[in-house]
């Protein structure tokens, strides 16, 4: 097994690369300040020539995605575009015309619905659930839905999870996403479809739009993908056998404390049987 490469600074690793795809939760913001050096780091490699694709599991379209962006004072040039989870789960609604939707989910994720012709419904009429997050994710977690996920389970409802992340940072603290439900009601026997990292059709599409952005395909070898999740960034890296660089101060940073030199053990216990990521940084920046 090769460990991965400790660096301090982006630019180490970008001399052969083309196309970032980068996180955007615990990379550039932490839902509650953004990290001013990370987001110069992105509009560097961009000076340079460069294009950068934020991908991110946000059930949010991108457009309400990019207005959050700006909220935090990231400014426009820091990416290209933006591939979200939202978007996915609505072209899934789309293609889904004139059947009723149950949902779960806290009212600020409204937008991930907005302006499609649909029709919402009772649990126990519904012909699917599409699941944003928790309602209320300050206080509540997935076992707070179990009874409702038992009675979809007996209906047999698909549901649409729009978010695959079990955690999020928000300031100093984890809280749960629409993942941790949905991983639920897949341990209740539930069919879920997830949209998002780290399955590839967001992979897919973010390179398709790095294509759009540079005028021709870029190869998977002159690409990098940024991200602090195990579980979402590095697998789905892995997947696309794209190069990973890891940042350990996002959701894994307890895990990752003290951390200085990287041997086999260390690999092993930080990232299991996972191929570890190409490189770790703590922060990114240029």
């Amino acid at each position: 097994m090769t460990s991965p490469r400790l660096v301090e600074h982006l630019r180490e690793l970008t001399d052969n690369v083309d196309v970032i795809l980068s996180d955007i939760w615990g990379v550039v913001h932490n839902g509650v300040v953004s990290f001013p050096q990370a987001c110069e780091a992105l509009q560097r490699f961009r000076a340079r020539g460069g294009t950068v694709i934020m991908l991110t599991n946000s059930p949010r379209p991108a457009d309400a995605v990019q207005l959050q962006l700006r909220e935090l004072k990231i400014a426009d040039d820091t990416y290209d575009a933006i591939v979200s989870s939202g978007d996915l789960t609505r072209n899934y609604v789309t293609a889904h015309a004139g059947q009723t939707v149950f949902q779960i989910g806290p009212e600020r994720d409204g937008p991930t619905l907005d302006g499609l012709d649909i029709k919402t419904a009772p649990l126990r009429s519904a012909d699917y659930i599409v699941c944003t997050g928790l309602v209320d994710d300050e206080v509540e977690t997935a076992e707070d839905y179990r009874d409702l996920l038992l009675q979809a389970r007996e209906r047999n409802l698909t549901m649409i999870c729009a978010n695959p992340d079990i955690v999020v940072e928000r300031g100093d603290r984890l809280i749960y996403c629409a993942g941790a439900i949905a991983e639920l009601y897949r341990e209740l026997g539930g069919d879920v479809i997830f949209y998002g990292k780290p399955h590839p059709p967001a992979y897919r599409r973010a390179i398709e739009l790095a294509a759009g952005a540079r005028g021709a395909a870029t190869p998977i070898r002159r690409m990098l993908a940024i991200g602090d999740s195990v579980r979402t960034d590095l697998a789905g890296a892995n997947g696309m056998d794209i190069d990973c660089l890891f940042v350990t101060r996002g959701i894994h940073s307890a895990d990752f404390a003290g951390l200085h030199e990287v041997d086999p053990f260390t690999v092993t216990r930080l990232f299991g049987e996972a191929k570890p990521p190409f490189a770790i940084t703590h922060d990114l920046a240029w």
